[in-house]
């Protein structure tokens, strides 16, 4: 990885792709790849400026609706870092998982709160199938790059089923009666073992 980029700044250089890509365009894309990467739409405008300057990337002014739109493409030294970078070594996503940080506080509240607070995730994982089932459909219109959105879109799905069935888990472990199972993956994940007895550990009373 060049000293000069971060990994969001391969983010931006792969969504401009060899289309190029508008500020706006790129925020729409991440909308529909939020489950592959989580930044500020802020960045998706700024990091792109930065790029030009740095001569990853190359601006025009495009006619829009109403103004014109600054559209970005790949410039020579862009594509290198690309081809560079794709050679690395890939390594497992770091992950900021706020439901499984909040499941840990199990020995300090109660159950009853946990799994409140985890049912609102449900509604993410409706949006971003939703947004799946969209890039699906936009798929078919970027054919020279259709079969590698298509396998993304695979794991994603595989993310949002293993967070449904984690949830149900919590939900048949934590709050006696489960609801109805979500449909099973095409691949189970294994049932979790028995919950042990849970310690409680009280400091002693100093006179």
């Amino acid at each position: 990885m060049l000293t000069d980029l971060t990994a969001f700044s391969y983010v931006v250089l792969t969504l401009v792709g060899q289309d190029g890509a508008g500020p706006h365009d790129l925020v729409r894309m991440a909308r529909q790849g939020r489950v592959y990467w989580s930044a500020a739409e802020s960045q998706y405008y700024a990091e792109p400026k930065r790029l030009e300057k740095l001569g990853y990337l190359r601006a025009e002014k495009r006619p829009g609706r109403t103004r014109d739109r600054t559209h970005y493409t790949l410039t020579d030294a862009g594509c290198d870092a690309l081809l560079q970078w794709a050679a690395e070594p890939a390594r497992f996503p770091r992950i900021q998982h706020e439901a499984v940080t909040r499941l840990l506080l199990g020995d300090m509240v109660p159950d009853a709160v946990l799994l409140a607070g985890l049912d609102g995730l449900r509604t993410d994982l409706d949006e971003i199938t939703a947004q799946l089932d969209a890039a699906d459909v936009a798929a078919a219109s970027v054919p020279h790059r259709a079969r590698y959105l298509r396998l993304n879109h695979a794991l994603a799905r595989r993310i949002v089923e293993a967070h449904r069935v984690w949830i149900h888990q919590a939900e048949r472990e934590l709050g006696g009666a489960a609801p109805a199972a979500p449909a099973p993956a095409s691949e189970p994940l294994p049932a979790p073992a028995p919950a042990p007895a849970r310690r409680v550990f009280r400091a002693p009373f100093v006179d």
